[in-house]
């Protein structure tokens, strides 16, 4: 017995010798212990099916080529032309104008600054698809159908009941009857007793209306009626209502039909009136409807006279002519019937559930983002010292004196200034009026002219007077305020120069001297400001940016000059919620109103940062422009972002001058500070115009002042000042500050004459703005000198008292007493120095010299070093840098290194900001152009890097990185590869031609090595193994619009040659999740090239040779979908999680060809399902496995012998599962096969043998799906079998089939999936079918069809309702009713309802709207 099934496994198995070193098929599987004992032991018994060789596609497509040309249906088998195209995006940005200056361009030398600008100016280079929209699941199909909003309403005789549950009134309403309850006296009406008194009881009556119109009057214990009645009766059966007296007080009486009669007695005349009432109306409608159905039906007879009277012919001629009208009103009722009808999946459960899981992200292009934005709005600033400061005291009252507010934001929690300053001049036109004498000086050393200046197209008037002002904050919490300082005309002390403002008493004559001395100082001292006061308010009210709305600023403040820096006012603002302490500053008097909002987003009229105008922008005299505040964004990569404008600005803070010691100068009090900007220090160099300026001065300056501090010999400032940067830097470029002594004296009136009685030069400093190729940040503390000598940028330090460069004097001994501190806010410069170094060298090795490959290496493994935020904020300049260096690399090592910062850098963005990169691969990346046979391509050379590193076992760190983010690479392969063969015009070429034989060599050895990693890591690295199998799936389905598709399918036959029967449950997901992806390309359908594959003459689709099952030659001829059965049907030999998820696959794919509007047609729908057929095989071998009786959604009675149970696993020789009997002779002998000749249509519902709907019923389930034929034994069954359809060997891996029973789930899914197939295919196959069909194998097809009838039966609504609450079938007492069928109370005959029943058996469906 052993021998004899060893060799009965020998023939049908195919064992890869292989297979231990493949995936894990050999190892414990964990979900091994949670099976039941057959499956777990049936487990391990499964073979590799055998491998299919796939065709090759672009051969066959060129023999074929005649066939293809004329099949109508073309374009199923073909591929469409352009089915990809290199598409260009204009580069759209938020401003009106470019960012970036018109001759930048021309002026970058820097590598660095010229990639940058250029990644600025480029525009998107995209891989458009055009059938993209068609790759996805079915539920991301373009036109998708709907769910319908309403469907047809049909009424069972199983819901009668439960309509009882449902409101009278409303109930009414809606069938538009008649509805009526309450309690009655029911009297027993029973001939042989009489009635008297006792004989009632009190019963609930409940009147309702059937669905045919008729009335039904259900009588109750208790007025539960959703309880089964105590009885009920049919009005349609009763002739009348009369008043009855003689029994009992208030009674009448239902006279029926048949002679009988029903008592009912009311508790009150009122009550018995209205019951008769409500009665004797439903009588008289339903006369009135009879009568009028039985005049329609006279007016249609035709009597003998009439015939005799018009001639034989004529009324021959008008039997003809209704026939012909009843014929093709018949079509007409067909053609809208099924123009009404759903497709069979729009109502299924799978079809309407939301599921996002296989929903690729949104891409978007790169663009300006940004934080929380607020509007802050400036309306006034007033003291309590106010007065007319016009010269003829006529004009409004005013502050007596000019005042500046300078807004920031301050962020106390991470102790930071986090926005540059906002400056603000709300002094009236007469106040302002007060430095005409000193324009010159306001103006930065220009004068105004009467010409307009124009700012980037904008008149330099609409600039000089911001009152509004955007900020914006990327992480805004409760401890951000927005702080004003205010500044006054240089005077004097702080304290000498508020105290006038500090007084509450009657001001007019301290007015009157305040403004002489006003008016005074701004004549004299206009340039130069002195702090004043400060004020500020809460922004936020919580971390998520609600904005304070209500809160005001606080008391103007005196400003301390001993707490001037920011350092300081923060440390004040950690008090400010404080007020026992802030009751202790002086406070002046006065009153700032400053109002904050939320940006609309079509907000008008607004500057960017660069003043250049933003979209949306109206011009004006009298519009108000906005100005946006630049923010200090925090140095973290999380919020950092990728640069999309060039911005190039520079921020300078000084911070402290220690001239205590200082021996050179005799007067060194009052001292200012100048800065400028210059680019050379000879003689003759001037400053260059790009300060940004103060209101009421110019938009750019040469110079630019700090605050004064009067009397101090070390002043603190706290000034900003910002710099346009040139474009391109060099060595010379340095900040010159120029220290001065300010005279405020006011007993000497100043002139442009006598300007050093005003200020005298107090020493120089400067500070280089570039070291080591990098600009100068944060803070640095420079020497004084006394002189500025030629060429003084030269001098350096050598030791031992010994310098280069001019002899310059130095103050206090050459020590290092002034402070500054500067900041850039730049997108084509970098502080970062190993990114600036890579650069250099690159730009180096461009320049001509000899490159390196072991200097090119350290500087590559340095970017590892890289800052996080500043590798964001130039990730489309860096990786563009990167993959040009991988282009052209010359040594493998470089290559391989490169590869691995490109996996750093894609792992580093992979916390929270992968959007980035698939921006940039979908919008950003391109190729160079290769004009050369030995130009390297990027998908060539990045291919050959990746294999190298998935060898690398050493390098395992980034050999998981790069499993694990694959998909970039991946992506990056098919954009590569795309792009190069439109730029080579290698699209034209045959697919085996576009690419050479080593790259495809390279491919075939990538996925292999991948292979190896996703089937072993998949336990201890489950993210980096699924990451690697879905980014590969998208790769390979890329590959066939691009590549050869038979050498594509060899990659795939060469991915599941890797998986085999038995693996564990985590390996099957990965399987079919490849498979899913691979069958969801948008051409899915031409490439399994439905199309009759036969030899000699070319075959018509008419004579083509159908398979049903999995044949070898089906498998090699379509591939993809072969490939799918297969492994569908080795599935379902497994236990119930992998059977689920490969139906789950297999019915997605169906549900997708459903609603695909290019394949809405017939002809297409049936060309289709021809691919599928074999499903029908698949089905059949498993017939045994639905079992109706346990997965039946409704109730069956047990036959009197079913008691034996079916059998199951017979382990048996070692534990060998050999295939379970099945019975042959189960079925009840009323059923004949006219059965299903009747269900199919093709025989007639009246002949003698029909059986009835019961004895179809009642007969053994089991048997009912196995046989009809009782003399034939199942011996002679498998005969037959074999020389029918299954002729060939199948391909799905051997005879061996499980018997465990399926669940419901999956029976459900895979019979709809049965029934679109067969709805879909052509009748001419289905009678190929049936024609070719062994009796046992049609016996199982309709076997399956019962079970269709069984499972989606409708079974009403207290069924659902109470399956939904867990309380089990219902009463076998419903089954009496009928359950799928509309409520017809006809009255003819029974052998008539039972055809009726029969013929109408197609409508038991659930889905009877299809």
């Amino acid at each position: 017995m052993q021998g004899r099934v060893n060799r009965l496994f020998k023939k049908d198995l195919t064992v890869d010798p292989l297979q231990k070193s493949k995936g894990a098929p050999y190892e414990t599987d964990p979900d091994v212990s949670e099976m039941p004992p057959g499956e777990a032991a049936a487990k391990h018994l499964d073979a590799k099916p055998k491998d299919i060789e796939p065709i090759d596609y672009e051969n066959v497509l060129l023999q074929k080529k005649a066939q293809i040309i004329s099949d109508p249906l073309r374009d199923m088998l073909l591929f469409p032309n352009e089915d990809f195209q290199i598409v260009i995006l204009k580069r759209h940005g938020r401003t009106l104008f470019p960012t970036v200056p018109e001759n930048a361009r021309k002026e970058a030398h820097s590598l660095l600054v010229t990639e940058c600008i250029k990644t600025y100016n480029s525009d998107w280079h995209l891989v458009q698809y055009k059938y993209e929209d068609y790759s996805g699941d079915f539920r991301q199909l373009p036109h998708k159908a709907p769910r319908p909003e309403k469907l047809p309403v049909h009424v069972f005789e199983v819901d009668e009941d439960v309509d009882k549950d449902e409101d009278t009134a409303s109930l009414g309403s809606q069938k538009g009857g008649i509805t009526k309850q309450g309690w009655l006296h029911k009297g027993n009406m029973n001939s042989a007793i009489s009635v008297t008194m006792r004989s009632f009881k009190r019963r609930f009556f409940h009147l309702t209306q059937l669905g045919d119109g008729s009335y039904i009057l259900n009588f109750y214990k208790d007025e539960k009626i959703s309880k089964e009645p105590k009885g009920s009766i049919f009005l349609d059966s009763c002739m009348g209502v009369v008043q009855n007296n003689r029994i009992r007080r208030y009674a009448f009486e239902l006279k029926m039909q048949d002679k009988s009669s029903y008592l009912l007695a009311a508790d009150s005349d009122q009550e018995m009136d209205e019951w008769i009432g409500t009665l004797n109306k439903i009588l008289q409608s339903t006369f009135e409807a009879a009568m009028q159905e039985k005049r329609n039906g006279e007016s249609l007879e035709i009597s003998d006279d009439e015939i005799s009277g018009q001639g034989r012919s004529d009324h021959v001629t008008s039997l003809e002519s209704l026939h012909c009208e009843m014929t093709k009103s018949t079509r007409d009722i067909e053609t809208k019937k099924n123009e009404g009808r759903l497709k069979l999946f729009v109502l299924d459960a799978d079809t309407q559930k939301l599921d996002f899981s296989n929903i690729e992200p949104d891409v978007r292009p790169f663009e300006e983002k940004f934080g929380k934005r607020f509007l802050v709005k400036c309306n006034d600033l007033s003291f309590n010292l106010q007065s007319c400061v016009a010269e003829n005291e006529e004009g409004p009252t005013t502050n007596v004196e000019p005042f500046f507010v300078t807004l920031a934001l301050f962020d106390i929690k991470n102790s930071r200034k986090i926005s540059a300053d906002f400056h603000v001049d709300l002094n009236h036109a007469s106040v302002r009026h007060m430095f005409s004498n000193s324009a010159s000086i306001m103006n930065g050393g220009d004068t105004l002219t009467t010409s307009q200046k124009y700012i980037n197209g904008i008149p330099e008037s609409l600039l000089q007077y911001p009152k509004q002002g955007i900020f914006s904050v990327t992480c805004p919490h409760q401890d951000i305020f927005l702080v004003a300082r205010v500044e006054k005309v240089l005077q004097g002390g702080i304290t000498q120069c508020a105290e006038p403002y500090m007084k509450s008493s009657d001001s007019a004559k301290v007015a009157q001297k305040v403004l002489k001395n006003a008016k005074q100082a701004c004549a004299r001292l206009g340039q130069y400001k002195m702090p004043f006061a400060w004020a500020a308010r809460p922004v936020f009210k919580d971390n998520q940016g609600t904005l304070d709305k209500t809160a005001r600023f606080s008391a103007l403040y005196r400003q301390d000059s001993n707490k001037l820096s920011n350092e300081d006012l923060l440390k004040l603002l950690l008090d400010f919620r404080k007020p026992e302490k802030m009751s202790k500053l002086p406070v002046i008097l006065g009153n700032l109103d400053i109002n904050i909002d939320n940006v609309a987003s079509d907000f008008l009229t607004c500057v960017n940062t660069s003043y250049i105008p933003v979209k949306r922008f109206e011009n004006g005299s009298k519009v108000t422009v906005t100005h946006e505040v630049e923010e200090f964004v925090p140095c973290i990569a999380k919020l950092s972002q990728p640069f999309t404008t060039y911005n190039n600005h520079f921020y300078i803070y000084p911070k402290h001058l220690k001239y205590d010691s200082q021996k050179s100068f005799a007067k060194a009090r009052n001292i200012a500070v100048r800065i400028e900007f210059r680019d050379s220090d000879e003689e003759d160099s001037q400053p260059l115009k790009c300060i940004y300026g103060r209101p009421g001065g110019p938009v750019f300056m040469k110079y630019a002042f700090t605050v004064v501090l009067h009397h101090h010999q070390n002043p603190e400032f706290y000034d900003e000042i910002k710099v346009e940067l040139p474009t391109q830097l060099h060595e010379k470029h340095h900040l010159l500050f120029t220290f001065y002594h300010v005279s405020c004296d006011n007993s000497s009136k100043g002139t442009t004459k006598k300007r050093e009685t005003i200020e005298s030069q107090v020493g120089y400093a400067w500070l280089p703005l570039l070291k080591d190729g990098r600009v100068v940040t944060n803070e640095n503390q420079i020497p004084v000198s006394v002189n500025l000598p030629l060429g003084y940028l030269s001098y350096q330090e050598l030791g031992m008292g010994k310098h280069s460069g001019p002899e310059i004097k130095w103050v206090d001994g050459a020590k290092h007493i002034f402070k500054v501190s500067t900041h850039l806010v730049s997108t084509v410069y970098t502080q970062d120095q190993h990114l600036n170094n890579f650069f250099q060298y690159c730009q180096k090795c461009d320049s001509g010299a000899q490159a390196s490959g072991t200097e090119l290496v350290k500087f590559l493994k340095s970017l590892h070093a890289m800052e996080g935020h500043v590798m964001i904020n130039f990730l489309p300049t860096i990786l563009n840098q990167l993959f040009r260096v991988l282009a052209r690399a010359t040594q493998e090592d470089v290559a391989v290194n490169v590869t691995r910062v490109l996996v750093h850098i894609v792992s580093q963005c992979h916390e929270g900001l992968e959007h980035y990169l698939r921006s940039y691969i979908k919008f950003v990346f391109k190729t160079e152009p290769c004009n050369s046979s030995k130009c390297k391509t990027v998908h060539e050379e990045l291919t050959k890097s990746m294999t190298v590193l998935l060898k690398t076992t050493a390098d395992f760190l980034t050999c998981n990185k790069l499993l694990k983010y694959s998909w970039f690479f991946l992506e990056a392969l098919i954009k590569s590869m795309a792009q190069h063969l439109t730029e080579t015009s290698k699209l034209k070429l045959f697919r085996n031609q576009r690419f050479p034989a080593s790259y495809q060599h390279t491919v075939e050895t990538l996925v292999n090595l991948l292979m190896p990693h996703i089937t072993q890591k998949y336990k201890d690295k489950p993210e980096e193994a699924r990451n690697a199998n879905h980014s590969l799936a998208v790769f390979i389905k890329r590959c066939f619009s691009l590549m050869d598709r038979g050498f594509v399918f060899k990659q795939i036959n060469n991915y599941m040659k890797w998986f085999s029967p038995g693996n564990p449950k985590t390996l099957f997901e990965l399987k079919f999740e490849f498979l899913r992806v691979i069958c969801n390309h948008e051409h899915y359908i031409p490439l399994n090239l439905p199309m009759p594959f036969g030899k000699g003459r070319v075959p018509r689709y008419q004579d083509l040779q159908l398979d049903f099952t999995l044949t070898d030659d089906f498998c090699k001829n379509h591939f993809l979908v072969g490939l799918l059965l297969r492994e569908v049907g080795s599935a379902l030999q497994e236990y119930r999680d992998v059977r689920q998820i490969a139906i789950g696959v297999l019915k997605s794919l169906m549900i997708k060809h459903t609603f695909d509007d290019r394949y809405l047609a017939k002809s297409q729908q049936a060309r289709i399902a021809t691919l599928y057929l074999p499903l029908f095989g698949l089905l059949l071998e498993n017939v045994q496995r639905i079992n109706v009786k346990d997965c039946s959604p409704f109730p069956i009675n047990q036959p009197s012998n079913s008691g034996k149970e079916e059998s199951s696993f017979n382990l048996q020789a070692g534990g060998t599962m050999l295939t379970p009997q099945r019975p042959g002779n189960m079925l009840d002998n009323s059923v004949h096969k006219d059965v299903f000749g009747v269900i199919s249509g093709t025989a007639s519902p009246h002949g003698s043998s029909t059986p009835t709907i019961s004895a179809v019923k009642h007969a053994d389930s089991r048997g009912s799906l196995i046989s009809t034929d009782s003399a034939t034994s199942l011996p002679e069954r498998n005969a037959e079998k074999t020389n029918s359809l299954d002729k060939n060997q199948g391909c799905v891996g051997g005879s061996l089939i499980r018997c465990d029973k399926l669940e419901q789930t999956e029976i459900r899914s895979l019979l709809m999936c049965f029934l679109h197939v067969l709805k879909s295919m052509s009748d001419d196959a289905l009678i190929t079918y049936w024609n070719k069909a062994s009796t046992p194998e049609l016996m199982d097809f309709f076997t399956i069809l019962e079970v269709c009838l069984h499972q989606f039966r409708y079974m009403g609504k207290r069924y659902i309702a109470r399956n939904q609450e867990g309380l089990g079938s219902i009463s076998n007492a419903h089954e009496k009713k009928a359950q799928t069928l509309p409520v017809s109370r006809s009255r003819t005959g029974m052998m008539h309802a039972r055809l009726q029943q029969l013929s109408s058996l197609d409508n038991s469906c659930t889905f009877n709207h299809m």
